[in-house]
């Protein structure tokens, strides 16, 4: 069975506020740390690594 990433992203993401309930401003710095990490210099860098 494939599950999208998005759908696993999405789920593991929901059961994690539901269970461990992060307020609600760290989850504002995460996914904005994340939206502005991709698109700077360092992506590449961090894609590199991962790799």
């Amino acid at each position: 069975m494939q599950v999208p990433l998005w759908l696993a992203l999405l789920v593991v993401g929901y059961l994690g506020v539901k269970l461990i309930r992060p307020p609600a401003w760290l989850i504002a710095v995460i996914l904005l740390g994340g939206f502005l990490l991709a698109d700077s210099v360092l992506a590449s860098a961090i894609n590199a690594l991962v790799k």
